[in-house]
């Protein structure tokens, strides 16, 4: 199962739960998590939002299969993984928003699953350097011309490749590793 919940699906679950918390940051949040080899678990939004006193979502919930399609898209060997971010009819300041504040939080998930120093190739420590530095920008340097949206898609493209990038360094690195011990 690979296809992702509705953004606005993640939303409704994640206001119903008071997670406070965008289906961008909580995609963002579980993507850093999983990729840094933070463990699969049903109680993610706990471990992601770092409390523990969050409700655990229910079996089969929106909250669920997004945890499960982000399991596969991460496993897919034909790199199906894909961001959740704003709803495509949103202004551009509203998606580009929406991939800062996701690219924020993945590097919390990250930190949170990783450590202070997770083993990760030189092509993957410059992607983690680069995720943080679109997590400090801003959209205020974009506007609603034709060059910007093809920008966002960039960017949008790399942060996908990156956590690829970042999740093989950390998760199938250390299996390929274990299996040759």
């Amino acid at each position: 199962m690979t296809d992702l919940p509705a953004v606005n699906d993640i939303l409704r679950a994640s206001q119903s739960l008071d997670l406070g918390a965008t289906p961008a940051e909580l995609h963002g949040g579980l993507c850093g998590w999983l990729a840094a080899g933070g463990p699969d678990l049903q109680a993610w939004p706990g471990r992601v939002l770092a409390d523990d006193n969050l409700p655990v979502p229910e079996p089969g919930s929106v909250l669920d299969r997004l945890r499960e399609a982000v399991v596969a898209q991460l496993e897919d060997r034909d790199f199906a993984f894909e961001l959740v971010l704003a709803a495509p009819a949103a202004s551009l300041q509203a998606r580009t928003d929406a991939l800062f504040d996701w690219c924020r939080a993945f590097l919390g998930g990250f930190g949170l699953a990783a450590g202070k120093r997770p083993v990760l190739s030189e092509e993957g420590e410059e992607a983690l350097q680069d995720l943080a530095r679109l997590a400090q920008a801003s959209s205020d340097e974009f506007d609603s011309a034709d060059e910007d949206e093809d920008a966002l898609a960039e960017i949008e493209e790399f942060v996908r490749v990156a956590v690829l990038l970042l999740h093989g360094d950390c998760v199938m690195g250390a299996r390929h590793r274990q299996r040759l011990n």
